[in-house]
């Protein structure tokens, strides 16, 4: 979120909207209610506690390397259309697409 945030302005000057779907409960180990009370981001966050958006595109994660029971990290570029441009899902939790990445589809 924290590379997404810094380059809000690029994607808000490419007329981009950007949100991030979190499979996590907002209550749960992670502390997700705690850390949005103290940080405000300039995009919405949804905290997808029963998997069900996870589920609808493809990148839950039952059991796997890094942790069961939850999402693969993925990013979806959708045109102004609806369709979309481009799916980047990571392998592990750690890995993320760079920005310049996900900015060129946005062209």
């Amino acid at each position: 979120m924290a590379q997404l945030e810094s380059s809000y302005a690029e994607f808000d000057k490419r007329g981009a909207a950007v949100a991030v779907i979190t499979a996590q409960k907002i209550d749960g180990l992670f502390r997700g209610k705690e850390h949005v009370l103290k940080h405000t981001y300039p995009f919405p966050l949804l905290f997808d506690e029963t998997r069900q958006v996870t589920h609808a595109y493809g990148v839950y994660q039952r059991v796997g390397v890094d942790g069961f029971n939850i999402a693969h990290p993925a990013t979806f570029v959708v045109r102004p259309d609806g369709k979309i441009a481009w799916i980047g899902v990571s392998r592990t939790q750690i890995e993320r697409p760079e920005i310049q990445e996900i900015l060129r589809f946005l062209l």
